[in-house]
Formats: structure tokens, C-alpha cells, sequence
């Protein structure tokens, strides 16, 4: 069943289309990997699917609802989740600080004595646990190498209990460890019914991750299969290597 459905969508930045008649299904329940050369769109459709940019034409649905266009608060408060290539986190906040603002949602009044239930306390450290990196709670977020940050950021979303998580490039610059902690807790989660929709240049870890992966080029869908299937298609070698 699809949870998450892109219909038609386009995208156009001045003369550069960057989402061409884009139309996919992502299962729930599901691990789905999102892949194609630089520039094929897979940015944009996180996006456009989490609101931060609106879609010129087309539709996408969530669990059923017309969610086109919402605000990214809104996409949010539904059960969408995402990270970014860059992450978004408050460089200047400790780590546990992070993850206040988390709880809250509502900026940076979690940090001014609204921080008062002990069981938002105990899940932020669960969380952090989790992502293996409670032993820097007290560390400025600034001081985290790369593959820290990404984890802190994935903890950051984690606290809301999303029923879908859109990761973008969760292993670029990360060391092959903390890639391995990654798709552990990837692999958890989605046992426990949390659909991915993963944006990934690392073929290694998309391919033993994903249960199906899409493949974009030039702002359109052009192949989806397992990924067996996917590593086969002449359409894919075309679009990575060229003629």
C-alpha cells in the first residue's frame, strides 16, 4: 500500500527544470532508495515533498490526503519527517540543548524553563542513546564531527515519532561505523513500521539497505525494481556513465 504519492509534479528555477512530470509510490513500511546522477531532481522532491518548495504542477498525497503545497510545519505535524544534505541543527546549543529545542517545537522557549517534563528529558537521552552519541549531551553542536552532526540530526527528528523519514545523503562523509550504527537503527525503526524514502550516493549502503530503489535522471522517474533489478537496467548504466 502506497503511504507516500508523488503525482505529475514539476519544478522548474527559471529555465533549469529540476522535476519533469515526476510521478512515484512509496510503499509503507517500506525502505526505498532514491538515486540518480547530480542534478536529476532527488533534492527537489524532498523538497517539494516537505514543503519547503511548492511544485509549479502536480500533486502528492499522504496516507491518502492532498498534502501539495503545505507548509513545512504543517508536512511535519503529519508524520513526515527529513534530514538534509547540510544539516539543520543549532551549532551554537549543546547536544541535549538540540534536542530540547526538539521536544518543543517552538524555537528556542525550551530553553527558557519550559523544559519541565522528566519524560521528555528521559526520551531525548533515550534518543540519543540510541544514535550512540549520549556521551556528548554537554558538547556544543559545533564541535561534532560531520558524521555526529548527521546523527544528532537524526535523533533531532527522531523525538516527534514520524511515520516516514526522508534521509538525504544520511552517509556522505560519514566513517564506515557510524554508516554501519546508521543502517542499523534504519533497519530498527523499520521493523518497527517506519516507512524511508533514502537519498544516497553510497551505492554500498543503498543497495543492502533498500527493500526497492528508484532511480531519477533529468527530473523524472526512469527506473524502480529491487535492487538487483536496478543494478542491471540499461537505463540506469546509461544515465550514470552516459553513451
Amino acid at each position: 500500500m502506497s503511504l507516500l504519492e508523488i503525482k505529475n509534479a514539476a519544478k522548474s528555477f527559471g529555465g533549469i527544470v529540476a522535476l519533469n512530470s515526476c510521478s512515484l509510490s512509496i510503499e509503507k513500511g517500506k525502505i526505498t532508495g532514491l538515486i540518480g546522477p547530480n542534478g536529476s531532481g532527488k533534492t527537489t522532491l524532498f523538497n517539494v515533498i516537505t514543503g519547503y518548495e511548492k511544485v509549479d504542477a502536480g500533486e502528492i498525497l499522504y496516507d491518502g490526503k492532498n498534502i501539495t503545497n503545505s507548509s513545512p510545519d504543517k508536512v511535519f505535524a503529519m508524520g513526515i519527517g527529513r534530514t538534509f544534505q547540510l544539516t539543520r541543527i543549532f551549532p551554537r546549543l549543546t547536544v541535549i540543548e538540540n534536542m530540547h529545542v526538539a521536544a518543543q517545537r517552538q524555537g528556542l522557549r525550551g530553553l527558557m524553563g519550559q523544559w519541565n517534563a522528566p519524560q521528555e528529558q528521559q526520551r531525548a537521552l533515550e534518543l540519543l542513546d540510541y544514535v550512540g552519541i549520549t556521551h556528548l549531551k554537554d558538547t556544543p553542536a559545533a564541535n561534532l564531527s560531520y558524521g555526529q552532526k548527521k546523527l544528532l540530526e537524526f535523533a533531532f527528528i527522531l523525538i516527534a515519532d514520524p511515520q516516514v523519514i526522508l534521509l538525504d545523503e544520511p552517509a556522505g562523509g560519514v566513517n564506515p561505523t557510524m554508516i554501519n550504527l546508521l543502517a542499523s537503527r534504519i533497519r530498527g525503526l523499520n521493523a518497527r513500521g517506519v516507512t524511508f524514502l533514502v537519498v544516497e550516493h553510497n551505492m554500498e549502503f543503498v543497495m543492502s539497505l533498500c527493500d526497492k530503489v528508484t532511480v531519477m535522471h533529468r527530473g523524472a522517474k526512469i527506473a524502480e525494481g529491487t535492487p538487483k533489478d536496478v543494478r542491471q537496467n540499461p537505463a540506469v548504466l546509461e544515465a550514470y556513465l552516459g553513451d
